[in-house]
């Protein structure tokens, strides 16, 4: 485990990434891991700038706010322009090509792209499944937490009646993680 590892999900309202943040937080918790998890979000309740940042550590975490992050998930065009030239250059960057048609050109780090709406809506007939994908994605990806953690974490955080889904995306994005290969576009599941 490293010492400090920073994660990032950027986004808009409404696409559950303050949700993703703190079950990303609370499973570190589970792991004996130390976390500081912010949110900040514009003023509308759906549509609006959103941005959840989790920071993971095995010793003190001493400066409570992303820098650079290790981990960065884009869910808009907006997010991506905004916050991935400032990913970590040996970092991972998530893009949901649902919504992020041109990736910046000045992004670092190991780009992947997947059009995680899309999937979710497809799978689970419901677009609010994308950032439990996603948040699997980086669990596989980085092995920076457990799979049972973050099912820990969901079991606490979501509501019964969508558990079982829930648990679906979080593994779908796991196997996602190993199965997709970085810098590929991945084109649209449907026409």
């Amino acid at each position: 485990m490293v010492e400090r590892y920073e994660v990032q999900l950027a986004g808009s309202g409404g696409q559950g990434l303050i949700t993703a943040g703190i079950i990303l937080a609370e499973a570190a918790i589970h792991d004996g891991l130390n976390v500081v998890q912010t949110a900040s979000y514009g003023p509308e309740s759906r549509g609006g700038a959103s941005r959840s940042e989790v920071i993971i550590g095995s010793g003190l975490i001493d400066y409570p706010a992303v820098t650079k992050p290790d981990f960065l998930l884009c869910m808009t065009e907006e997010a991506a322009v905004r916050f991935g030239p400032h990913a970590q250059e040996r970092g991972t960057v998530l893009f949901d090509s649902t919504w992020v048609k041109t990736p910046p050109e000045d992004v670092v780090g190991e780009c992947y792209f997947y059009p995680l709406t899309e999937k979710a809506n497809l799978t689970f007939s419901r677009p609010v499944f994308a950032n439990i994908i996603a948040l699997g994605f980086l669990v596989g990806k980085t092995k920076i937490l457990s799979v049972p953690a973050a099912e820990e974490a969901l079991k606490k955080r979501v509501p019964s009646k969508y558990l079982d889904a829930n648990l679906n995306a979080l593994h779908l994005g796991v196997e996602l993680a190993s199965t997709l290969k970085p810098g590929a576009l991945v084109e649209p599941l449907v026409d």
